[in-house]
């Protein structure tokens, strides 16, 4: 794994659009990302060669509310653990950084979930149930 290392910062627009696009994730313009990205609470790109390879974010208001968003690895270098690299990362900063009151929240497609939970994170259904509003 020394191959691979893992930086805290936010990825640049151009990398944040390529990542989203390449692993599957829903597109981003460039003005949503050039506006979004500024507002990254905390964020970590995992580098290769020198390339953003993968990347993770949280946002939210830095008090009362995160969300973990943005979990992505390239399609060829999934299966290392890079994903729980970058989970593990996000939720070290936020049990450092974020008030005990805070509600972290996320959303996990398809089997996603099961990485989610080796890290804490619980369904909230039947309680409650994620929704999402499209303004296209």
């Amino acid at each position: 794994m020394s191959d691979y290392q893992l930086i805290e910062r936010t990825p640049t627009i151009e990398e944040y659009r390529e990542l989203r696009r390449l692993s599957g994730l829903s597109g981003k313009s460039e003005a949503a990302a050039a506006r979004g990205l500024p507002n990254t609470i905390h964020a970590v790109v995992i580098e290769h060669a020198g390339e953003a390879i993968g990347m993770g974010r949280v946002i939210g208001d830095g008090g009362t509310a995160y969300q973990v968003t943005d979990i992505a690895v390239l399609e060829a270098h999934r299966g290392k653990g890079l994903g729980k690299r970058i989970v593990a990362a996000l939720v070290d900063w936020l049990k450092a950084n974020a008030p005990p009151t805070a509600y972290v929240s996320l959303i996990a497609d398809g089997p996603a979930k099961a990485l989610y939970a080796q890290y804490g994170f619980a369904e909230t259904a039947p309680k409650s149930v994620g929704m999402y509003l499209w303004l296209k």
